[in-house]
């Protein structure tokens, strides 16, 4: 029994790792190119940040009323490479995020943060709304109201 235990949650830790992929900024443009007509709310945030984590639960609920339609709610964590299994993979589990959820995998951090908007200061939480015909970014944390709104006003 304590084998089949053991087995249980190394399957269950390995979805998990499975689920917290790396991600790139030639992910993101490829991701975005290959969404027809989807509408992409990538939010940018980290384990340590308190306005991120407070506003995590906003995105979940605008991924799960919007399961019917081309939006996808994609988490990029700013935490490094090197937190995924200590950090960010015990924080997914214990607060329950559904979304998509990736480390972001910069070469060069500044850079990379700049090619996703010129204007980004580094600041999180951030939020981009990107589809193939619109692009907005916010550097700033989002109620469940405004996020909604926001993306009602961007489709």
């Amino acid at each position: 029994m304590r084998l089949f235990l053991i087995i249980c949650l190394s399957f269950i830790s390995y979805a998990v790792s499975a689920q917290v992929r790396l991600f790139s900024v030639d992910d993101l443009d490829s991701r975005i190119a290959e969404g027809n007509d989807t509408t992409y709310v990538i939010n940018f945030w980290a384990t340590w940040c308190s306005p991120c984590v407070a506003e995590l639960p906003n995105f979940e609920k605008l991924r799960l009323a919007n399961l019917d339609k081309p939006v996808k709610v994609l988490l990029v964590s700013l935490d490094f490479k090197s937190k995924l299994q200590n950090t960010v993979i015990p924080f997914v589990q214990k607060n329950q995020l559904n979304a998509e959820v990736f480390i972001f995998n910069a070469q060069d951090r500044q850079a990379d943060l700049q090619r996703i908007d010129k204007q980004w200061s580094g600041a999180i939480p951030a939020t981009l709304f990107v589809n193939k015909q619109k692009r907005r970014f916010y550097e700033k944390e989002f109620t469940e109201t405004e996020l909604k709104n926001t993306l009602l006003d961007f489709q």
